[in-house]
């Protein structure tokens, strides 16, 4: 059974999630949202960018991150998947649908 993920069709830029905010629209702990983000699978707004630091309650996620991120804990419970794997397969997914918008555009 292939998942079905949702991809709003207006996606609003002005609007940010906090830290807390994305891990509960992903159905996953801060944590895991902090660990992807240090690893660089994840990008936020405002990010200090040094290795091992902590996040700032400065952290912000666009609309845009929230559908990545996701999508990435979605292919992570649903086939087990590396985070780096199940980023490279968000990545050409989104490809994938760029490609086709502009095939009938």
């Amino acid at each position: 059974m292939t998942p079905v993920f949702y991809t709003p069709p207006d996606v609003l830029d002005t609007q940010a999630l906090s830290l807390e905010q994305l891990a509960h629209a992903c159905r996953m702990h801060p944590e895991w949202v902090i660990e992807r983000v240090t690893t660089g699978v994840l990008h936020c707004d405002g990010m200090d960018d040094t290795p091992g630091s902590s996040p700032p309650p400065t952290w912000r996620f666009s609309t845009h991150t929230v559908i990545r991120a996701r999508r990435i804990a979605d292919l992570e419970r649903t086939f087990d998947a590396d985070p780096q794997l199940a980023a490279l397969t968000a990545d050409l997914m989104e490809e994938v649908r760029q490609l086709r918008r502009r095939l009938k555009g």
